[in-house]
């Protein structure tokens, strides 16, 4: 949320029992200290980056492609992504903490995936064994992740109901006409909406 120019939001307005991170980039791990020690939130990543993040006094859970947390209201499943992870040291290096992913969320009876930072990969279709999903949140910037045209084939491959667009616009790389990409999603792929209606996701 700090130095994000498209939100407003504050991290005073943020009470999170969990902070689930895809991966180490510093444009995702972001607040995550900070937040997670003001609300004694659990951090849930793949394990080498929940070890880090264990190492500074935070509870973690450090979970590996496949695996599961469960909850009383549902569970967390690491799946995997294609893309880096390495956060950025002082001196300029980068610290490899172990490698990027997405997760398959199960809440009250949805199935929510969130593709984190990837490229569009035939092995998405493998996503809730191959069932679909309510909601599919999917990278659309180009440049460091898949653009809008592999995202469309990632919403098919994933037989997504809605698609939520996200990486795009937070800096000059990755802009990206996002309600031309919500205006021709669902032709596309095929979605049972109307044009526009996943806008208001």
């Amino acid at each position: 949320m700090t130095g994000n120019p498209l939100t407003d939001l504050k991290l005073s307005d943020c009470h999170p029992d969990y902070i689930l991170l895809t991966h180490a980039h510093a444009d995702h791990v972001g607040d995550t200290l900070k937040l997670a020690q003001k609300n004694q939130a659990t951090v849930i990543a793949i394990v080498e980056l929940a070890n880090y993040f264990a190492k500074l006094g935070l509870k973690t859970i450090g979970l590996n492609y496949g695996g599961q947390y469960r909850t009383d209201f549902g569970s967390f499943k690491l799946v995997p992504a294609w893309h880096t992870s390495s956060l950025p040291q002082a001196d300029n290096s980068s610290l490899p903490l172990g490698n990027a992913a997405g997760f398959e969320l199960r809440i009250d009876d949805k199935i929510i995936y969130d593709a984190g930072d990837t490229c569009l990969f035939s092995d998405m279709k493998l996503i809730n064994h191959g069932q679909g999903v309510d909601l599919a949140c999917l990278p659309i910037g180009d440049h460091f992740t898949m653009g809008p045209e592999d995202a469309m084939i990632a919403a098919e491959f994933v037989k997504a109901v809605h698609v939520l667009p996200i990486h795009y616009n937070t800096f000059t790389a990755i802009k990206q006409d996002v309600n031309q990409f919500l205006a021709t999603l669902p032709t596309k792929v095929g979605l049972k909406v109307k044009p526009g209606e996943e806008i208001n996701l």
